[in-house]
């Protein structure tokens, strides 16, 4: 398992690595469509859609729509519309029972979620057109939550954080990954500019309470997007998203956290 999970990883980071190498932003866009196909095939498997493959080229043809032809702005206005759906629907569903499937509810939950997957792709394009460094400074700050939560729960672990959804996390993980993401946002500002790195840049805007609200609340975003999609998959019976990637499970289970976190980011940093 272990070796399948490196291997992934290794072709993953390979290929993205030459893809950014190269500037291109049609390599890059290609590229995110691959996996937002996969993203909303595996998002009508978690809903047991009928036609997941209907649903993922309809949305992939969306995809394609909005990221060839709408302006930079309007990415914006998809990051903020998100984020109103994580704070109105997504986030209190964590607290409730999800809508039942095959009912109009729960086709209405399923399309907004996947509005919040379509968005958070359309904020990766929006941000590595602005830098790929910026960019990676953002995808950082989940990675290194994820780090410093597990190692900080294998630690000190004691308060489960949500035991019914997913029973290996705990509060002092939560803050253990915010801790961490914290610490390394200051020590990188010695070194870093606004032009790269999200942290910088919200400093710069709002100070240091500013700066360390806005990391807690991404980290937050990023630890609410991981939680939902267990609870969706605890909801249809699945282990994984799917197994399209060796070891990693889907898609999803690789960016669940960047989900909501990524239009929160774009909204602190380049909009607010």
């Amino acid at each position: 398992m272990l070796k399948q999970r490196v291997i992934t990883a290794l072709c993953l980071a390979a290929v993205l690595f030459l893809i950014l190498w190269s500037r291109s932003e049609w390599l890059f866009g290609l590229f995110l469509l691959v996996f937002f196909a996969a993203g909303a095939w595996e998002n009508a498997r978690l809903f047991d859609n009928r036609y997941p493959i209907a649903v993922a080229v309809l949305a992939s043809l969306i995809f394609v729509f909005t990221g060839l032809w709408l302006s930079s702005t309007a990415y914006i206005w998809f990051a903020f519309v998100a984020v109103l759906i994580w704070i109105a629907l997504l986030i209190p569903s964590l607290f409730r029972t999800i809508p039942p499937l095959h009912t109009l509810s729960g086709h209405i939950y399923q399309a907004c979620y996947l509005f919040s997957i379509l968005s958070s792709f359309l904020c990766v394009l929006l941000l590595y057109k602005r830098s790929a460094l910026f960019l990676l400074s953002i995808l950082v700050i989940a990675w290194l939550a994820d780090i410093g939560a597990y190692f900080a729960g294998r630690a000190f672990g004691r308060h489960k954080l949500a035991p019914a959804i997913s029973p290996g996390k705990t509060w002092e993980g939560v803050v253990g990954g915010m801790v961490t993401v914290i610490l390394l946002a200051i020590a990188s500002m010695n070194f870093s500019t606004p032009e790269s790195n999200i942290s910088v840049l919200i400093f710069e805007k709002y100070g240091w309470g500013g700066m360390i609200g806005g990391l807690v609340l991404l980290v937050a975003m990023s630890i609410v997007g991981d939680l939902l999609e267990s609870k969706l998959k605890r909801r249809i019976g699945f282990k994984d998203s799917s197994n399209l990637l060796p070891g990693h499970g889907g898609v999803l289970d690789r960016i669940d956290s960047l989900i909501p976190m990524l239009p929160l980011a774009v909204l602190l940093g380049m909009w607010l």
